[in-house]
């Protein structure tokens, strides 16, 4: 591997303890000790890359699937190691029936077994779409060594640890839609960026969070915009949250499982331990709106998460949508206010309903 610091090319020999041995300076990441067989140069490098050159922040969750992007599209079964036993396979076949060693004809066998086991594996798809190291454990693996040695996050990065999700001050202004973002990291992403508070947006983290004394702030038709991963939850939190707001507009701003697999470099994920129930995938089914293959493929616990998104799109698609939404809570605002709604007789303690909520 290459050092971070004096960029000699280190034989494993010269990096005991993650140590260079020539400049004598400490480094976070050696790829022969890590899941992902990450060095710190590329994780530099990626991240310059989510960051767009150091334009927006990113989080540990995007850095996590961009790490991790190449291992879960192609998997872990190695068809050259399929290949090399059957070649083994064959040798043996060969002394076998021209030595007349006969157990080498065992041995022949449990070779091509072998090779022709894996090679089947491999095309098949096993191992593909499974993280090799999952997104929890990231921390602990790859940031916490990181900032022992460097003190800090990779650069551009922010945390997404702890609630991520803004509150807004007593004084601010009336919010003009709501978001529901149930991941921490693009709860994080988003508001490091500025884009609540650029666009007059309450962001919460889940629909339990969209409370009536939220609602009522907003503009009448004030909408509830839903940022949700492409996966059988996400597609239900939108229905469930429409049964719960009827009246009120519920936009599904993504990302939409048919657009997604239908992008030739997006790169989906399976998680086993969070397959849907069979009382979701009912309730998907009696939607109606997908296809037997995709009741299939989510069910199996695939998904395309947010973090997967490259960071500087989905902030462009979020602020085009908040951005839409603010001007529509304005105009309602201006034209409310014009008739006298804003300042109708009466306050909520009198039995009068508060904006909004007509």
């Amino acid at each position: 591997m290459i050092c971070p610091h004096c960029e000699r090319n280190l034989l494993r020999k010269e990096r005991t303890g993650n140590i260079c041995s020539h400049c004598k300076r400490a480094y976070a990441l050696d790829p022969k000790t890590n899941t992902l067989r990450l060095n710190d140069l590329r994780v530099l490098r990626i991240a310059t890359g989510l960051t767009d050159g150091g334009r927006i922040h990113v989080t540990p969750g995007q850095l996590w699937y961009a790490l991790s992007r190449k291992r879960i599209r192609d998997g872990d079964f190695d068809p050259g190691c399929a290949g090399g036993a059957i070649v083994f396979a064959v040798i043996a076949a060969l002394v076998a029936g021209f030595g007349g060693l006969t157990f080498l004809w065992y041995v022949s066998a449990v070779l091509l077994a072998i090779g022709l086991g894996n090679l089947i594996a491999h095309e098949m798809g096993v191992g593909r779409g499974i993280p090799p190291l999952p997104r929890s454990v990231f921390r602990d693996s790859a940031l916490v060594p990181w900032t022992r040695v460097y003190g800090t996050l990779p650069p551009g990065m922010v945390d997404d640890i702890g609630d991520p999700w803004p509150r807004r001050p007593a004084d601010a202004p009336p919010p003009n839609a709501v978001l529901v973002c149930p991941d921490p990291s693009i709860a994080a992403f988003l508001t490091a960026d500025g884009l609540p508070e650029r666009h007059g947006i309450a962001m919460v983290q889940g629909p339990e969070n969209v409370r009536p004394s939220l609602l009522s702030a907003l503009p009448p038709r004030g909408p509830v915009l839903v940022l949700h991963d492409a996966d059988a939850r996400g597609e239900l939190m939108v229905e469930h949250l429409r049964a719960k707001l009827p009246g009120r507009p519920v936009v599904d701003a993504g990302l939409s499982l048919r657009t997604v697999r239908a992008q030739p470099k997006a790169v989906a994920y399976r998680d086993s331990l969070h397959k849907p129930a069979s009382e979701e995938m009912q309730q998907l089914t009696a939607l109606g709106k997908f296809t037997p293959e995709e009741l299939k493929w989510l069910a199996r616990g695939w998904r395309f998460p947010l973090v997967g998104v490259p960071p500087a799109k989905l902030l462009a698609v979020v602020d085009r949508l908040a951005e839409e939404a603010g001007r529509r809570g304005d105009a309602e605002r201006r034209q409310a206010a014009e008739v006298g709604f804003l300042t109708w007789p009466g306050t909520p303690g009198d039995g009068s309903a508060p904006a909004g909520e007509r």
